[in-house]
């Protein structure tokens, strides 16, 4: 019956993931409890990843590589998540949700359109028939895999130190790889979600090939939606006044790991255009209708400041 019904496990997943979030979404609306909202995300993730290479029942070595993957990350990142949040309290994306409800489920049902497609590859994988000999795209897939990983997780344990430590109260993360990139746990996260997928392409055929969608989804998630741009303001409300701060954001890449001294000498148009640094990221720096820019003068020193657009 399961290959006549639902044979790519689209359906089962889509009910399982519904009603796994269902349940946190009751459990925060009730008791106002918003600490597992990402151990929620996460640990979804695992669920699908073992339910569905369970249900299927090859368990063939491609099957269980990828399917490994995706739990080794999602257990990471939701430990992580929940032991952060316990330490720092209260989650703030929250702050004007708790008293909403219509806003709080819109969150609950965007997180499960969120896990559903991200993980389409591991899914189709582990429902397909077909298992060719291990390929170099299953190995390239595997070495992005892990390169993503390390930097997530490093990214993340060094702004986890750097926050709590008394001595930098009230400053930004710019120590480790936070030097070379804004935000480079989520260049971690892209890179091993293109990673799962590169590795998922040796069993795709024909629509199949649509689970692409799932690292496009999350990498738009990630630049135009929840990730960046959210942190970006909040970051230049509370920086944004300090002229360190605006050196290292016109210095250090938005997403793409890249040495300062490099990106802060490219063009913006190249910047825009081909490294993510989009004009909103900037926005809401001090002054309305403004622009972040260095200038030279004439005794070749570098003047920081704002100019209007």
């Amino acid at each position: 019956m399961g290959t006549v019904i639902d044979s790519h496990f689209l359906a089962i997943t889509a009910i399982v993931t519904v009603g796994y979030q269902l349940l946190f979404f009751v459990i925060t609306a009730l008791l106002k409890f918003d600490k597992v909202t990402d151990f929620a995300g996460s640990t979804n993730f695992v669920i699908l990843a073992v339910l569905t290479v369970i249900l299927k029942g090859t368990w063939y070595f491609r099957q269980v590589v990828v399917s490994s993957l995706v739990v080794l990350w999602g257990i990471r990142l939701g430990l992580f998540l929940l032991m952060r949040i316990m330490q720092w309290g209260e989650d703030r994306r929250f702050d004007e949700m708790r008293a909403n409800l219509g806003k709080l489920a819109v969150f609950w049902t965007f997180q499960a359109v969120w896990v559903w497609i991200v993980s389409l590859p591991v899914t189709v994988v582990n429902a397909s028939d077909r298992n060719p000999s291990i390929r170099a795209a299953d190995i390239i897939g595997w070495i992005i895999w892990s390169v993503g990983l390390s930097i997530e997780a490093s990214a993340d344990q060094q702004k986890l130190t750097f926050k709590n430590s008394p001595d930098n109260r009230g400053k930004w993360c710019n120590i480790g790889l936070w030097k070379y990139s804004r935000h480079p746990n989520y260049f971690g996260e892209i890179f091993l979600w293109w990673g799962v997928f590169v590795a998922s392409t040796p069993v795709l055929e024909g629509a199949e090939w649509l689970v692409i969608f799932g690292p496009i989804f999350l990498t738009l998630l990630l630049l135009f939606l929840s990730g960046i741009p959210l942190l970006e303001e909040s970051a230049d409300k509370k920086f944004g006044n300090v002229a360190a701060y605006r050196e290292y954001k016109w210095t250090t890449s938005p997403l793409i790991l890249l040495p300062p001294v490099v990106y802060g000498n490219l063009p913006s148009w190249f910047k825009s255009f081909f490294l993510f640094e989009f004009p909103f990221y900037s926005r809401n720096l001090p002054r309305e209708g403004t622009t972040w820019y260095r200038t030279n003068s004439g005794d070749g020193e570098v003047n920081n400041g704002l100019k209007m657009d």
